[in-house]
């Protein structure tokens, strides 16, 4: 595998881990406390942390990708291994 793949494929598994991290740690005003402006949505988060949410994708799409490629080079689950002879 060279390493444009490599990169590509971890940018799709840190995409898709940002997306699963998002909603953990966020509260709405309501739990807060704080007051809701004018036109904000009541489930607008108060305490929104991009960079918390950009560390936990990290931390979460290394391991991840580390399983995938680990699995890529020592063939652990294969297609073969779900696909019956016939």
């Amino acid at each position: 595998m060279n390493w444009y793949a490599i990169l590509a494929i971890y940018v799709l598994f840190w995409v898709i881990c940002a997306f699963i991290v998002l909603p953990f740690g966020i509260r709405t005003p309501d739990e807060t406390g704080e007051v809701i402006l004018k036109g904000q949505a009541d489930s607008a988060p108060s305490n929104f942390r991009p960079g918390t949410v950009a560390l936990r994708a990290t931390i979460l799409s290394a391991v991840l990708f580390g399983l995938y490629y680990a699995n890529y080079v020592q063939g652990w689950v294969t297609l073969d291994r779900f696909v019956s002879p016939s």
